[in-house]
């Protein structure tokens, strides 16, 4: 039907069938337009999205992307995805139809993402660059996928960014000890740190922990969960693999302080939050006490990284540690292998020592 416009608010509405999911014909109203050109834009663009075309506008795919995808992963997941795609990738790709978008748009859209810069005035990192492409070539994939899309441009562009980090800092177990003084004054500050460090926990990790999660009669705390901040709200979701899923043996002292820590807050249940505390909060702490301390600053998420540098400098296996942190052994031997640069020299030591058994290369008496 054509649209038209009501005499009584000037404004313009259009009104006409689409067939629906299951084959049936379905009438659609939609009213408020200010010009006539928008209501027919309007429909235009339901229809396209309703049929699944790829002649629909990347804009309204991105639409029907989020409607396949988003009940299928985390919140807390989908919104990191979110913040990407509508800050980096709609602006430049919305009014493009799906499929007349080419390799060479991908590489104008990356050339210019090359350019930007992040709020304190640096380019961005390799990483960023690499998750925004990652988006870019994920919508696309799924347009290949169920859409009929013949390729991902995004693919056929190649790559944006990196997969590693430039540099991977960490403390050492001196630096973390002329740090952590610094929190002696702030309990739940101290309390953190101490697990973040000893423990190798994610913030996400510390911040769901409850009084149920520990058992200190093995030293051991439970991570069955993980905090966000979603939309201003408190969510309480899974950890973030299968992995992540584990028991952690405390040190001994640690666990005594965190014993203690527990039984000093008053009222607390079983199931309340121990560490109700902002993200934000902690990386002003840690602000503080790199400034009183002296030490390099540091992500706090590099307390993890600090946690297993200590265990790789202790001897322990990537295994043993990945079971530990909630990783697979292979990221932890592939992300750490510059941090044993001492293993190649042990091996082949070991090495010669069994070429010499073997050929009982020794004098004989």
């Amino acid at each position: 039907m054509p649209a038209n416009r009501d005499k009584k608010t000037g404004k313009w509405n259009c009104q006409f069938y689409y067939t629906d999911w299951t084959g049936k014909k379905v009438k659609k109203m939609k009213r408020g337009f200010e010009t006539k050109k928008e209501a027919q834009d309007w429909e235009r663009h339901f229809k396209l999205e309703k049929a699944s075309s790829l002649d629909m506008t990347f804009g309204d795919f991105y639409r029907r992307y989020e409607a396949d995808v988003k009940p299928k992963v985390r919140e807390n997941t989908w919104q990191s995805k979110v913040w990407v795609i509508e800050k980096k990738i709609l602006p430049y790709f919305k009014d493009l139809v799906m499929r007349d978008i080419t390799p060479r748009d991908v590489l104008a859209w990356q050339n210019e993402m090359r350019k930007m810069e992040s709020k304190d005035g640096n380019s961005f990192k390799g990483t960023y660059l690499r998750k925004m492409q990652a988006e870019l070539s994920a919508i696309f994939n799924h347009a290949v996928k169920y859409y009929e899309l013949p390729k991902n441009p995004a693919v056929i562009a190649g790559p944006l960014g990196q997969h590693n980090a430039d540099e991977m800092l960490f403390w050492t177990k001196e630096e973390y000890m002329r740090f952590i003084p610094t929190m002696a004054n702030k309990t739940y500050s101290y309390m953190a740190f101490e697990m973040l460090y000893w423990c190798g926990l994610r913030m996400g990790e510390l911040l769901a922990l409850t009084p149920a999660d520990f058992d200190f009669d093995r030293n051991n705390v439970s991570i069955t969960k993980s905090y966000q901040r979603i939309k201003g709200e408190d969510v309480i979701t899974k950890p973030k693999t299968k992995k992540s899923v584990r028991v952690i043996k405390m040190p001994e002292m640690v666990a005594m302080e965190m014993q203690d820590f527990i039984n000093s807050i008053y009222g607390i249940e079983p199931s309340d939050r121990i560490f109700v505390l902002s993200k934000s909060y902690l990386h002003h702490e840690m602000d503080r006490g790199v400034k009183a301390s002296g030490v390099k600053r540091i992500r706090i998420h590099d307390l993890r990284h600090s946690h297993v540098s200590l265990l790789i400098d202790m001897g322990f296996s990537a295994v043993a540690i990945g079971n530990r942190v909630g990783h697979e052994s292979a990221e932890i031997t592939y992300r750490y292998a510059h941090m044993m640069p001492s293993i190649q020299d042990d091996m082949a030591e070991a090495l010669d020592e069994e070429w010499k058994e073997g050929f009982d290369v020794s004098e004989e008496s």
